[in-house]
């Protein structure tokens, strides 16, 4: 489902900052070598992603699947000098295909992988993370098993520091989250997800038709 008519998703593009030739380079290879290549952020949520990360001018970044790296690097360019971006995901083949282009990217000593299961890393990350200091995370881009949404978003919220920001993407999921007829587990555990989001007195949010849904939830 598009919730933007062409032309003005176009227009929009038009009148945004152009994507480094890296990413533009990533996404290309992305949409020719990998499965599922919607999946990845593109051109503008990139820039949107980057935006934000600029505005909260993180020192330590946890995000919650990789697939080919394009929205890890978007991250990390907000980053300050010393801060790093952990990113997380359980398919080696697509972190090996990442890690080839954050070998490329400027950012590439502040971004660190950690391959397992979301859960489990994020429950122990003091371990996970070798230099987790404070135990203070700036900034989280949850974008991976959906039926575990929540499950992430319960162990990040309380390792985030007052006033920042988790980005959860595909929230709107083509539409789906709104139709009572369409009852899927990936569906039900999104509805349920942003059902609990919209009540928690921790939080402040906006859910933005950008893509496919982009939930952002600053904490008090």
């Amino acid at each position: 489902m598009e919730f933007i008519a062409k032309v003005i998703q176009d227009y929009a593009d038009n009148f945004t900052d152009k994507e480094p030739a890296l990413l533009s380079q990533l996404n290309r290879d992305t949409y020719l070598k990998v499965m599922y290549p919607r999946m990845c952020s593109g051109h503008f949520q990139g820039r949107l992603l980057s935006f934000l990360s600029k505005l909260v001018n993180p020192k330590f970044i946890v995000e919650v699947g990789t697939y080919t790296g394009y929205s890890t690097q978007c991250l990390a360019e907000g980053l300050q000098a010393d801060g790093r971006i952990y990113t997380i995901d359980v398919d080696v083949e697509t972190a090996d295909f990442a890690n080839d282009y954050f070998l490329q990217s400027e950012h590439k000593s502040k971004i660190f992988q950690l391959i397992g299961s979301g859960i489990e890393i994020l429950t122990d990350l003091e371990k996970n993370t070798q230099k987790f200091n404070s135990g203070v995370i700036d900034l989280a881009f949850i974008d991976a098993n959906k039926e575990q949404y929540l499950d992430y978003y319960q162990l990040i919220i309380p390792k985030m520091r007052s006033g920042g920001l988790i980005i959860a993407d595909n929230v709107l999921w083509s539409g789906n989250v709104v139709e009572k007829s369409i009852g899927d587990e990936d569906t039900e555990a999104l509805k349920k997800f942003n059902n609990f989001v919209v009540s928690d007195e921790r939080v402040e949010r906006i859910l933005m038709p950008v893509r496919d849904g982009l939930y952002l939830i600053r904490k008090i």
